[in-house]
């Protein structure tokens, strides 16, 4: 098991993109504890308002009522706004190559599959 762990740690470590999704988990994670400890939400709360806020939907159901918080927030929402926006263009980079590979394959098979012709 340590072995694997070992393994991922460094595959996720070896890439741009692995190194963008520890930061983006990393960003997530401080946010939900700092709000966790200094606006007393329940963790569940508070990283619910890091992923609403970095998404920037803001529900507005919860937010930051003390000026360290408030504080934080501006700092939070100029770092990890990038860091999740790279996250979900990642997330669309692949999606979409895949798309395209799929289709390339589909197109592929098409062309050198021998037409059945109907014999008279």
């Amino acid at each position: 098991m340590l072995d694997r762990l070992k393994t991922l740690r460094h595959r996720l470590l070896s890439t741009g993109e692995g190194r963008l999704i520890i930061a983006a988990l990393t960003t997530l994670l401080t946010g939900t504890i700092f709000y966790a400890r200094v606006e007393g939400w329940s963790v569940i709360d508070s990283l619910y308002f890091c992923v609403v806020t970095l998404t920037t939907i803001g529900y507005g159901d919860l937010h930051p009522t003390r000026d360290i918080s408030k504080l934080f927030t501006i700092g939070y929402i100029v770092t990890g706004l990038g860091l999740l926006a790279a996250l979900i263009n990642l997330v669309g980079e692949r999606r979409t190559a895949s798309a395209r590979r799929k289709a390339e394959q589909f197109a592929e098979n098409a062309r050198t599959q021998p037409e059945d012709t109907p014999k008279s």
